[in-house]
């Protein structure tokens, strides 16, 4: 049986020079990092598998038609590829035609008018008030231990503020003002903005910047959030921070530095707080981001809907009452 462009090739296929040229631009021009530059690779690869098994080559970039990515895409398609992978793949694809179009090796790219599979969009996950309590009330057992609360000053930051896990780990000494509880966040796209602190996030932040020197920063260090030799504090030890709080809260799964995100967005919006605000605090560039946080369950649409509509059920009763 012959294989097909679905799984990966027995032996890794040398990819012709166009290709490997494609690669080397995106590593020495573009700066990729070498994952992205491996994943690049084995698209590449599969797609060179797949013209191979219809007489056609990379190397002939000018033989290539739309008709050939077409059916590479419903190969894939029909070996339950995922559709992530089927857009990096396509992804890949686009950008190396692009970059023969630049050279001169051809005019038009058979990518044009190609869609990326379209992706499902599900709901962020975020704790209900009750866990994200026992989240943050975690540490508490440890008063006086440095990792403890600087764990504690974490978790409340990325609940009580809403902050990205970069942007609680970027803030600097001179980024938080406690007296006025306000910290200067540096979000995406190097865009500034001011996050409020909770009282219980400023009081957190208080304690653990009095235990600071503990971890044995440099003079010159800034970082607020430290680790190992005071060092900043890098993203997959507080992923590890937030796993650890989680198992100690009792929590049914391990808790990413996003899912808090995401908790102090759905429980602002729940509470009544404005779309609009909540934008501001969350910094998002768009409304439609934002919204994504308003999946209220069916029950609470109905029990809000019985209490204010003056056409419900709920409403009738209560003005007979009145």
């Amino acid at each position: 049986m012959s294989s097909t462009s679905a799984s990966p090739p027995e032996e890794p296929l040398r990819l012709p020079d166009t290709a490997q040229g494609f690669l080397a631009w995106l590593a020495v021009e573009k700066g990729y990092a070498q994952a992205t530059l491996a994943a690049y690779e084995s698209d590449l690869q599969y797609f060179e598998q797949h013209l191979k098994s219809r007489g056609r080559s990379l190397a002939s970039p000018r033989d290539i038609t739309r008709r050939d990515i077409q059916g590479f895409l419903a190969e894939q398609h029909r070996a339950k590829q995922a559709k992530t992978s089927m857009s990096r793949r396509l992804s890949c694809l686009r950008g190396f035609f692009k970059h023969l179009i630049r050279r001169g090796v051809i005019a038009k790219s058979p990518t044009d008018g190609l869609s990326n599979p379209k992706l499902s969009k599900p709901h962020p996950k975020s704790l209900n008030v009750d866990q994200a309590f026992a989240l943050l009330d975690s540490p508490a057992s440890q008063p006086g231990d440095p990792e403890a609360l600087r764990d504690a000053a974490l978790a409340e930051l990325l609940y009580g503020s809403g902050l990205r896990v970069s942007e609680a780990l970027g803030l600097t000494l001179n980024d938080v003002d406690l007296s006025a509880r306000i910290a200067r966040v540096t979000g995406k796209g190097s865009k500034q903005r001011l996050a409020p602190l909770s009282d219980t996030g400023a009081d957190a932040l208080k304690a653990y910047l009095a235990v600071r020197h503990a971890f044995s920063p440099e003079p010159a260090e800034q970082a607020i959030f430290l680790g190992q030799r005071g060092k900043p504090l890098q993203r997959r030890q507080a992923n590890r921070i937030l796993e650890a709080l989680s198992a100690k809260a009792g929590l049914p799964t391990a808790i990413s530095p996003h899912v808090l995100r995401h908790s102090f967005a759905s429980h602002m919006l729940q509470s009544g707080a404005d779309m609009r605000a909540v934008q501001e605090l969350l910094g998002h560039s768009r409304l439609s981001t934002t919204q994504r946080y308003t999946h209220l369950n069916l029950a609470q649409l109905t029990q809000s809907y019985d209490k204010a509509h003056p056409r419900s059920k709920g409403m009738g009763e209560k003005k007979e009452e009145e």
